[in-house]
């Protein structure tokens, strides 16, 4: 005899079943490799032939994050020309975590990462008024590094002080530390949508894990993985 069909635990199952849509930037100067990280991440495809990106592109990487919970994670590639103009208030519009990318072997690129960190704080943020997440990429980590890159303490500190969640070597031609910095980046994004929706009771609690995964109580270094390159 096949056993009862039970409706209740069928709709509990599937009332706690939960999807996401996020917004992600990717954003930073031309030439660092934004759109080889997306494809990369969204592909696991690189290639040394990309043509400049014009405006904004997009891709969906979706993930089944664990047994309830389906993300997808909506990537807007912008053009690193766009700098700073008034398109990229449109494009960031609704967007709730970001990835600044710059090329380690192109000094120039991470003296421009201020500039982006300054004008995506100034056009987006949370409900709350506080900025989005945004992880710093040090990019095309395979190539010889310039610059500050190379202590991994003052990067540390470079990030603390700009207002970075983290930052991670990352390298599209060789797919290093790519999906653990997307990882990092969906963590936090899930905190705060906990935070943004969590009754008062349970508010206090997700305020104090904010405080600890933003290094506010203690201060510790960024958790961004180095690549032995």
């Amino acid at each position: 005899m096949p056993p009862k069909y039970n409706r209740n635990a069928h709709a509990t199952a599937s009332a706690e079943r939960r999807e996401h849509l996020y917004k992600i930037l990717v954003i930073g100067e031309l030439g660092t490799g934004k759109t080889s990280i997306i494809k990369r991440y969204v592909h696991q495809f690189f290639s040394q032939h990309y043509r400049a990106t014009i405006g904004v592109d997009f891709a969906l990487k979706v993930l089944n994050w664990d047994a309830n919970t389906i993300i997808r994670l909506q990537l807007w590639d912008i053009a690193g020309q766009e700098r700073f103009g008034n398109m990229t208030r449109v494009y960031y519009k609704e967007a709730v975590g970001a990835f600044i990318v710059f090329d380690v072997s192109r000094v120039a690129t991470f003296d421009a990462v201020v500039k982006w960190k300054n004008d995506l704080d100034t056009k987006v943020q949370l409900p709350d008024g506080s900025p989005i997440p945004c992880i710093l990429l040090a990019n095309k980590c395979d190539q010889q590094k310039e610059g500050i890159v190379n202590s991994p303490a003052k990067m540390d500190e470079y990030c603390r002080e700009k207002g970075f969640a983290g930052w991670f070597e990352t390298s599209a031609k060789e797919n290093i530390n790519i999906e653990e910095a997307a990882r990092s980046l969906v963590n936090k994004i899930l905190l705060n949508d906990k935070l943004l929706h969590s009754n008062d009771k349970d508010g206090e609690k997700f305020a104090l894990d904010h405080k600890i995964a933003n290094g506010e109580n203690n201060r510790e270094p960024s958790t961004g993985k180095f690549c032995a390159c």
